[in-house]
This record gives structure tokens, C-alpha cells and sequence, in this order.
């Protein structure tokens, strides 16, 4: 997803002297070549990420677009308060770039697991929260946060998606149905590289008769009301499957929306982590099984779900 994302950069720089990428002390073998063909628009601010932020600022007052990039969690909760106070109270065009969500760089532990992103993010008014699930709407994502006026949060994993969206049209806000399936029985609402794990139990769901439908949510904020109607009304069970901590993510959104709208799905399931911070260390495909959300989990409480509904 980073190398389509960057790739998308490098493309909108060439028409736009006005955008600007600033990293903290990373990309060795990955920015070259921006750097190269872009001397004035690329800045490499060194191990200070809260300084990156309040530059970003400053650039953006000046009428640039501006993007900041680091991994995990260095562009966010590291310089929260700079990104509250200097860019979301201004309304700048400023796009926040974490590469690795999730426990994509498990193996060096809990410090760089980035899991309570999305809901910090969410929660810091006049941004938009952006997970894509493949590199596709990772290039997609970025073009539109550019030419969107105001904060953006663009958050990428290091698995990805392999299949291709049944859709070619992106739009922040808006949800992207990947299976062909019309989802009678559940109806998957996901963000993030995680979708490859929904696909497969979706395939595994499939062989009991179970009908799935899979969403890509790449936008958490706003979330696509529509989307969220349209699956309470069409679908018996409706799931949302992240790679972050439950509490303010992706889930928590599509709560939210139901209650304060008086709407009632049929029965509803979270999958997410669930309020720790995690004591493994390992790749991202180990420490998904060790926090059930690996297909096999998410294939087996699904199909109980279903079934003891049924049995009803």
C-alpha cells in the first residue's frame, strides 16, 4: 500500500508545486527518488515528530498542502497536542500519514503497535479518518485528503487487501462493496489489510449455506450512513471487523449512528481488540490469532451467531 501511496504522491507533485512531504528521520531507500525530482517539496525534519507537526502548520498557513509521514504511532499520539492545537483548531490542509496500523510492526512490541489510533483520531474534531483495505484505495485516499480541504488521517497497514473493489468510483464517506454476494445472512463492515482475513471466512462461511456481503470502510470519519441502513435493512446479522482497540473505532461509529438514530440491526457483532494493550511480540498474522481475528475466529463465532439465530 505504501509504494501505490507514494506513487500517487509523486504523480499529484508534478502538477502541484504547493504539496509537501515532510518525514521524521525515515524512508532510506523509499523517498530517494521524491527527494530527487522534488527538492523543494520534500523535508526530512529528523527524530522530531511533535516538531514535524508545528512545521506542517506553518506550511499550511502559507497556503501549502502538507503531508506528514512516520510509522505507528510516532504521527499521532506522539504529537497529539500539536496536531489538536495547531492544525485541527486551524483547519489545515494537512494530511497525517502512519504508516503500519494494527500490529504491523508487532515484532518490536506494544510501543509500536498502533491500535488506539483510530479512535484518538476520530475524536479530534475537523478530521476525516481514512483505513484503506487495499493499495488501490490507498492512492485514492490520499488524492482526495489533498484536495479536501482540512485535516485528514490516512492510516496503512503493511498486509493489504488482494482483491480488487467491485467499485471504481472512491469517495471519502463512502463504502466500497467487495464480495458479490448480497449478504443475506451477515453483512461485514471492515476496514483496514484485516479484509483479506474476512474474505477467507467469508469463503468459509460459505459452505454452510451462509450468505456474506463484505464492505470496505476505508473512511471511519464520516462513517457512510447509507451503508449502515441498507445492512440493517437487508441483512440478519451485521459485523465490523478492525485491527484496533474496540472502544472509539470503527464499531463504536457504526454504534453510535444506530442509537442516536433509533435504528435496531437484527443482531449485531464487534471484532476488534478488545481494551488491552498486547504482551506478544511476533508478526502481524501471530498476534492477530493471539486477539481473535484471524479468519478461523472470525469464521467460527460468525457461523454460531448465525446458526443459533436459526434455530430461533
Amino acid at each position: 500500500m505504501r509504494d501505490a501511496l507514494l506513487a500517487r504522491i509523486s504523480k499529484l507533485a508534478e502538477s502541484d508545486k504547493d504539496i509537501v512531504l515532510l518525514t521524521a528521520d525515515l524512508g532510506y531507500g523509499v523517498f530517494e527518488e521524491f527527494e530527487s525530482k522534488f527538492p523543494g517539496q520534500f523535508f526530512n525534519v529528523g527524530v522530531a515528530e511533535q516538531n514535524m507537526t508545528g512545521i506542517a502548520a506553518g506550511l499550511a498557513l502559507e497556503g501549502k498542502k502538507v503531508i506528514t509521514y512516520s510509522i505507528g504511532n510516532f504521527p499521532t499520539l506522539r504529537c497529539l497536542e500539536q496536531i489538536r492545537n495547531d492544525v485541527c483548531y486551524h483547519e489545515l490542509n494537512v494530511t497525517i500519514i502512519a504508516a503500519g496500523g494494527g500490529f504491523s510492526y508487532g515484532q518490536l512490541g506494544m510501543s509500536h503497535h498502533a491500535t488506539e489510533d483510530i479512535s484518538i483520531m476520530r475524536s479530534l474534531p475537523n478530521t476525516t479518518v481514512v483505513v484503506p483495505s487495499t493499495p488501490w484505495e490507498a492512492a485514492e485516499a490520499i488524492d482526495a485528503l489533498i484536495k479536501n480541504q482540512g485535516v485528514g488521517y490516512l492510516r496503512l497497514d503493511k498486509s493489504k487487501g488482494s482483491q480488487k473493489n467491485n467499485n471504481d468510483n472512491f469517495e471519502l464517506g463512502k463504502a466500497l462493496k467487495i464480495s458479490s454476494e448480497d449478504g443475506k445472512d451477515v453483512c461485514f463492515f471492515v476496514t483496514g489489510g484485516i479484509i483479506d482475513e474476512v474474505i477467507e471466512a467469508a469463503k468459509l462461511l460459505n459452505e454452510f449455506n451462509i450468505s456474506a456481503s463484505i464492505l470496505s470502510i476505508h473512511t471511519i470519519k464520516p462513517i457512510d450512513k447509507t451503508a449502515i441502513r441498507d445492512a440493517i435493512n437487508n441483512t440478519r446479522l451485521l459485523v465490523s471487523v478492525e485491527e484496533g482497540n474496540l472502544i472509539g473505532g470503527l464499531g463504536s461509529a457504526i454504534c453510535e449512528y444506530c442509537m442516536d438514530n433509533q435504528l435496531i440491526p437484527g443482531d449485531f457483532l464487534r471484532i476488534g481488540i478488545d481494551d488491552e494493550l498486547s504482551c506478544y511480540v511476533g508478526d502481524q498474522y501471530y498476534l492477530r490469532k493471539q486477539h481473535k481475528l484471524d479468519s478461523q475466529y472470525i469464521y467460527r463465532i460468525v457461523k454460531e451467531r448465525i446458526l443459533k439465530g436459526r434455530d430461533v
